[in-house]
């Protein structure tokens, strides 16, 4: 069985993924390493496993790692996890500039081990729809896109405060949720021509230079007008993914797909479940499924080069921004 360290508890989804390596049937967490000792100690015993302060030495207890750190320590934890050939699985970002990310991809496809990054609404069957509906004609000509992912994690508090700090994150909503519909959209219509972003702060989280409330635009190949929104300040709004065409429309808001196509006589339609492809099992387990089975490489769409066009992208939001949020 796959042994699996858990690298630091400081992302909200570590204990997710831990719950979910622990009822995979194809991984046993067999350490956990954390950049605070005393965290990392008490969700050690938490799990039943042991804690290392040393990465060296709780590298050299497992075969691969889930990686759950501060987003600007993943270019250090992960470099030496692709150095000592381990199987690499990580949440957004890889690294939070372009010529960073480049060197990890190379490291990390040199290491020819199981490679995945987060980044799960891939995964999903609404959004597989409207990937395969844009790309299937029946919309005609691509006018514009937009996908929203927000939360409330700073109107009602539930992030924790080091979520805000730089330091850490690297930035704010359009680093973390903005990830989601920059990686939609750029694998919709590939990597986009120009990228202009405003971002704003409400509740004050500006004394870290962490923005919660960003809308990014795009322009794609032939004239393709995309914006990729993201909040930490909005309540009761499910994920939102529209396509427009000349010849139709799509919309997914949360679980529902409702289109509009001329060659349907133009109505909107909602769209039954068994219309829509197969939801795909998480990143997460994808990983677990291929490492265990020693494939190199990354499942399908969950790759290095889509990591590298997520940071690209994101870079140029925030550099169009003037940086971190002033």
């Amino acid at each position: 069985m796959l042994k699996m360290g858990m690298v630091s508890k400081w992302h909200v989804h570590a204990e997710g993924y831990a719950n979910d390596i622990a009822q995979s049937g194809l991984a046993e967490i067999a350490a956990v390493w954390d950049e605070n000792p005393v965290r990392g100690a008490a969700w050690a015993q938490q799990i039943g496993t042991s804690f290392f302060e040393d990465y060296d030495a709780f590298l050299e207890q497992v075969d691969g790692i889930c990686c759950t750190s501060p987003t600007t320590l993943h270019p250090d934890l992960l470099k030496k996890a692709a150095l000592a050939k381990k199987h690499i699985f990580t949440e957004k970002l890889l690294a939070i500039n372009t010529d960073t990310c480049r060197e990890l991809c190379k490291l990390i496809e040199s290491a020819g081990k199981t490679f995945t990054i987060a980044l799960p609404c891939k995964c999903d069957s609404t959004v597989q729809y409207v990937k395969n509906l844009t790309q299937s004609g029946k919309l005609g000509t691509i006018t514009g896109a937009r996908f929203r992912r927000s939360h409330s994690g700073v109107s009602n508090r539930w992030l924790p405060d080091d979520w805000f700090n730089i330091e850490f994150s690297g930035g704010g909503a359009m680093m973390d949720l903005g990830a989601h519909p920059v990686y939609i959209l750029a694998d919709l219509f590939g990597f986009p021509k120009t990228v202009s972003c405003l971002m704003s702060n409400i509740y004050g989280t500006s004394n870290m230079r962490s923005d919660e409330n960003a809308i990014a635009v795009m322009r794609f190949e032939h004239g393709i007008l995309a914006t990729a929104e993201t909040a930490f300040v909005t309540d009761y709004v499910p994920d939102l993914l529209e396509v427009y065409g000349t010849e139709g429309a799509v919309y997914m808001r949360g679980g529902e797909v409702t289109q509009s196509l001329k060659c349907e006589g133009g109505k909107p339609r909602m769209l039954s479940l068994d219309e829509l492809p197969a939801q795909k099992p998480s990143p997460l387990l994808q990983f677990l499924a291929r490492a265990n089975d020693g494939l190199p490489g990354a499942p399908d769409g969950l790759d290095l080069q889509s990591a590298l066009m997520m940071t690209q992208i994101i870079e140029l939001a925030y550099l169009s921004n003037g940086g971190v949020y002033q």
